[in-house]
Parts: structure tokens; C-alpha cells; sequence
């Protein structure tokens, strides 16, 4: 005799639950996919508030008497800089980027062989390379100061945070050799751009790239992000900086992990001056040691500034910084100065 067992349907309350953590699910990763989206746009979208930094770290007491320096030299600096943008005001330039964007650019033309990339940093413009343009105009060398994707005058709705822009530096390289064929290029770049001038130091440059200094640059964008997120807003690496990385490729076509200076500068073979505060609070000034150490070779050197924060090395060190930029280059460049 056959006995057939019915079988048990699941119950209303079973059922409930199931559907309550369906829901809470699928909740869950809406939230995470607006964050991540709304994370992409805050960092590196053209009119995000990424910029808008207040984090800061405890000073160290000591360095205290640093302030009064960097406040006095960053006055003169404002004074030196209005005076050399009056008398020379530039000329307007641009090129297209591998990818149809216009990128603008400022030429400061000198005599002579001798050149400079100068690249600002993290949403500036050229207008934030104008130290560097005065001190190197000073020295005899033409200038260009480039306004990179999405900043300044250039093109783009996302930030390249030196991975999209160490192929544009190669684009305005080509367009410095086609004005002066026997030009010898420095590239000089802070924060942002310190990044771009060691993200490009790993690209195959034409011969006439004779140096990089780079100034308070991070080792990987996912590096600097990561750091940012504890600080700004106190979370950790996983799950918001792994989606975000993944919707940064969809929008702004490259992932964090693979925008690394690190690894890029262990391809340079160039020489490259590495330049770091130690009250740094936005890129970590150990990241200064991890760079140095990457780059092979000994055609090498580091400048600390005791007591500098993000950026604030030149002015930290006054004479000191350009007496080391300009003897570092200086080895490596043929052409006399103007």
C-alpha cells in the first residue's frame, strides 16, 4: 500500500522573512551603489567638493616655528608670482588628447633650450603652477604650465588624478618638440601633479626628458583614497572604495588599483628628485620613502621639509628648495641655462 507525503509548503512567517531579507538586500545595495556613484562624482568628478579638505592631523609642537616661515615666504611668493605674471603674461596654447579632448595650456616663452613642464595639483588650474613658472622663467627656462583634464580650461567631466594625464604630458611633450626640436625637459609637478609627473616618468619618453621632480606626490590613487576615507569620514577600504572603484572605470574609464605611481616609477630610468613635508595631511608623508625606494637606479634624491604640510615644502624651505631642484637638474641638462 502506497503512502504518499505531502509536501509542507513553507509558512506565512517563513515566507515574510524571506522576503523582509530580500528586501533589506536589495536596499543594502542600492545604498552602496548610490555612495559608490556619489564617492566617483566627490573625488574626481568635475564640479565635486573633493577638494573641499578640513581634515587635518595634530601639528607636532616642534614644528611650530615652521608656521611663521611658510607664512612669511608664501606672502612673498603671492608678490614674486603677481610680478611675473604682469610681465609675462603667457600665451594661450592647447592641444587634443588622445581620447577628443581640448586641454588648454600657458606658455611663458624664454631664450634658450631649457624647459619645464610645471603641473599643478588636485582640481587646481595653471595659475596654481605660477611659483614654479616664476622661479623656473627666472632660471632661464621656457615654461609650460598645462591645465589638466577637468581642471582649469581643459576638457572633461572626470578628474585624471595622473593615470589619464600621464598620457596628455606625453601629448604636450610632442607639442614642446615640435616648437624647439632640441628642447631638454624638466617635468615638475605637486600633489596631483606629482602624481602625473611619476605616473608619466614610467611611459617611454623621448630622449629630450632629461628630469622629474616630483613634490608631495602619492604612491596610487587607491592609496590616497583609502587614506581620505578614514580621515574624511572615519570608514574602512571594504565594500565603498571596492564598488566605487569599479563605477570609477565605467565613468571615468580607469580603476584606482591601476592609477599607481609606485609602479610606474619603478620603470623610470630617468633621474627624479622626490620632495616631501612631514606634517603632510593629505598624502602621507611615508609615502615619500616608498617612492624612493621604488625607483631603481641611483640617479636619485630626496629633500624633506621638517614641519611642511601638503604642498608647503617650497615655502617651508625658501632657497633651500630651489638651490636642491636646480642642482639636481642641473647634472642632467647639456643646454645652458638662458
Amino acid at each position: 500500500m502506497e503512502t504518499t507525503v505531502k509536501e509542507r509548503k513553507p509558512s506565512r512567517l517563513a515566507r515574510r522573512v524571506g522576503i523582509a531579507v530580500a528586501v533589506v538586500v536589495v536596499l543594502v545595495a542600492a545604498v552602496i551603489v548610490f555612495a559608490s556613484n556619489y564617492l566617483v562624482d566627490y573625488a574626481i568628478g568635475r564640479s565635486g567638493d573633493g577638494g573641499n579638505r578640513e581634515v587635518a592631523l595634530e601639528v607636532d609642537p616642534a614644528a611650530e616655528g615652521v608656521e611663521l616661515t611658510i607664512a612669511q615666504n608664501k606672502a612673498s611668493q603671492e608678490t614674486a608670482s603677481e610680478a611675473f605674471l604682469s610681465s609675462n603674461p603667457g600665451q594661450n596654447v592647447s592641444i587634443s588628447s588622445s581620447d577628443g579632448l581640448t586641454l588648454a595650456g600657458v606658455w611663458y616663452p624664454n631664450d634658450g633650450h631649457r624647459w619645464v613642464i610645471a603641473i599643478h595639483g588636485y582640481r587646481g588650474s595653471h595659475l596654481d603652477a605660477t611659483a614654479l613658472a616664476q622661479h623656473y622663467h627666472d632660471a632661464g627656462y621656457q615654461i609650460l604650465t598645462p591645465d589638466l583634464r577637468a581642471c582649469g580650461d581643459s576638457e572633461g567631466d572626470y578628474v585624471g588624478m595622473g593615470w589619464l594625464d600621464r598620457k596628455d604630458i606625453l601629448n604636450w611633450i610632442d607639442w614642446v618638440l615640435t616648437q624647439d626640436p632640441e628642447a631638454e625637459i624638466v617635468i615638475h609637478g605637486i600633489s596631483m601633479g606629482a602624481a602625473t609627473t611619476m605616473m608619466t616618468s614610467g611611459e617611454d619618453t623621448p630622449d629630450a626628458v632629461k628630469v622629474f621632480v616630483e613634490d608631495c606626490g602619492y604612491t596610487s590613487v587607491w592609496d590616497v583614497f583609502s587614506s581620505e576615507l578614514q580621515l574624511r569620514f572615519g570608514l574602512p577600504e571594504f565594500p565603498l572604495l571596492y564598488t566605487a572603484q569599479a563605477m570609477s572605470s565605467l565613468k571615468a574609464g580607469y580603476s584606482f588599483q591601476e592609477a599607481s605611481a609606485i609602479q610606474q616609477v619603478a620603470r623610470c630610468e630617468k633621474p627624479m628628485l622626490f620632495i616631501h613635508g612631514t606634517l603632510d595631511d593629505f598624502i602621507p608623508f611615508e609615502m615619500l620613502d616608498e617612492l624612493y625606494n621604488a625607483k631603481p637606479g641611483d640617479n636619485k634624491q630626496e629633500l624633506v621639509a621638517e614641519g611642511a604640510g601638503h604642498g608647503e615644502a617650497m615655502y617651508a624651505l625658501g632657497e633651500t628648495y630651489w638651490d636642491t631642484v636646480f642642482d639636481f637638474t642641473d647634472d642632467y641638462l647639456s643646454q645652458p641655462a638662458a
